[in-house]
């Protein structure tokens, strides 16, 4: 089996888009974008995809109740593939969710229960229907759960027809097998090591089923993915293909999809569409091509014009913008987009007493925000809640700032040493948004007898 290492990256003022590779409009698409890190048999895999309708799938498993935005990436190539006139097959693991992948992992996986796995899989099952359209024809995205076969499974057939033909060595070989192995603190456990099989087991099974010869993933999934290419052949000597995007970095760095407060899910309820949009727009000049030709569906002269941008004038955080525009309506629709661009005007234009109160609770979920009982609220100062909501160290600190007009409260701006907090009432009669200086925000908001949480 040959294997292709594209090397692109997408586009930069220093890089011009080279020549393609590809003939077909799916992968010359993903070339060029740098979505490519690996394609088994890349000339036949190109022929394959000259053909319109052809099969291809990608496998989440429900680890947890919602996926993240370092799950977006293949999302969003499932959805190329069926804007290039094929058809996405999209499998949720509710079995080998209960397994667990190795891959990337240091250490041994906790085991999630049964019923808390299946759960997750209805949730996540939900969530992905907005990325493509399952409306049938032939690029119809089609929807499959491995549970459907894995659980109905029985040990000793398994060994015999499926476990014959992995020749141990070759398993032995797989990357994320031996840095396991390598390990004196933390091995790898016959579950785990088991999860390459079950696999390339489902893609002999929609190979069989529904006729799929393409299974797609991030590139630490290339070994799985090469073991089903595998399996395919010996079981049926027919030919399957494998791609794999590159695993989303940061250049400074940092994990990807991480935040200060913690993962970026693509559940609104996790993670408010105002907390999404912030996300991208926070993107560092480094990064924010490359994320452009990832994540959204520009065509090629706006993301080099977008490059260009970034190149002469940074500081206007234009391509920034646009990111941020484009993936947030992805993920949460138009509307919501705007709605939390129009958030973001507001806070950093001092308007703050303009949002509603649906909006204030978008804002206090994404800055460090306390939670006051009425009493305590009762008999507080303003000096006081500065302290209580962690915008300053001491009251000594919070009366020189105020001394300074170094402090804005709920929009309003605070000159002289203002004790009194009927200087400052609650909006809505429930938060208080602190401005320190000029970008450090935090959140008050009453809770308790009176107050009705809207999250």
């Amino acid at each position: 089996m040959g294997w292709y290492y594209t090397g692109v990256k997408a586009p930069s003022p220093l890089r011009p888009i080279p020549a393609p590779t590809f003939r077909s409009e799916l992968l010359g698409d993903l070339e060029w974008r740098g979505l490519l890190a690996n394609v088994s048999d890349p000339a036949d895999a190109d022929r394959h995809f000259l053909e319109p309708g052809r099969l291809a799938y990608i496998g989440f498993d429900p680890t947890a109740d919602s996926l993240h935005v370092g799950s977006l990436l293949g999302l969003v190539v499932l959805r190329r593939i069926q804007r290039a006139g094929h058809r996405p097959v999209l499998l949720i693991g509710g079995g080998t969710g209960l397994i667990g992948d190795p891959s990337g992992k240091s250490g041994e996986r906790a085991l999630n229960p049964e019923a808390e796995v299946a759960g997750a899989a209805v949730r996540l099952k939900l969530q992905v229907q907005r990325f493509l359209d399952f409306d049938g024809g032939p690029r119809g995205a089609l929807l499959v759960n491995n549970y459907d076969w894995l659980g109905k499974m029985e040990v000793i057939s398994f060994l015999r027809d499926v476990g014959k033909h992995f020749p141990l060595g070759g398993m032995l070989a797989k990357e994320s097998v031996r840095a396991r192995m390598g390990r004196t603190d933390a091995g790898i456990s016959f579950t785990e090591f088991s999860y390459q099989v079950l696999q390339a087991y489902d893609f002999l099974r929609l190979f069989q089923d529904r006729g799929c010869r393409v299974q797609l993933g991030g590139s630490d999934q290339w070994g799985n993915i090469t073991a089903g290419i595998e399996l395919i052949r010996r079981v049926t000597g027919e030919q399957a293909f494998g791609m794999t995007h590159p695993l989303v970095t940061k250049g400074d760095g940092t994990k990807f999809g991480k935040t200060e407060a913690g993962t970026v899910w693509l559940d609104a309820e996790k993670t408010s569409p105002y907390e999404m949009y912030q996300f991208w727009l926070n993107t560092p000049d480094a990064d924010v091509v490359q994320y452009l030709g990832y994540f959204t569906f520009l065509g090629r002269d706006e993301v080099l014009d977008l490059t260009d941008t970034v190149a002469k004038t940074p500081e206007a955080r234009e391509a920034q913008r646009v990111l941020a525009r484009q993936v947030t309506a992805l993920v949460h629709g138009e509307a919501t987009m705007q709605e939390a661009e129009a958030i973001g005007v507001a806070m950093f234009g001092g308007d703050v007493a303009s949002l509603g109160p649906a909006q204030l609770e978008q804002v206090c979920r994404a800055i460090p925000t306390s939670e006051l009982a009425p009493a305590e609220v009762a008999a507080m100062t303003v000096v006081d809640l500065l302290v209580r909501v962690g915008a300053v160290e001491s009251k000594g600190e919070a009366r020189k700032l105020l001394a300074g007009g170094g402090i804005t409260l709920n929009g309003k701006r605070l000159t002289g040493e203002i004790e009194a907090m009927s200087a400052a009432p609650a909006l809505h009669g429930r938060f208080w948004i602190v401005r320190k200086g000029r970008r450090s925000y935090f959140g008050g908001r009453l809770v308790g007898p009176g107050s009705v949480s809207l999250r």
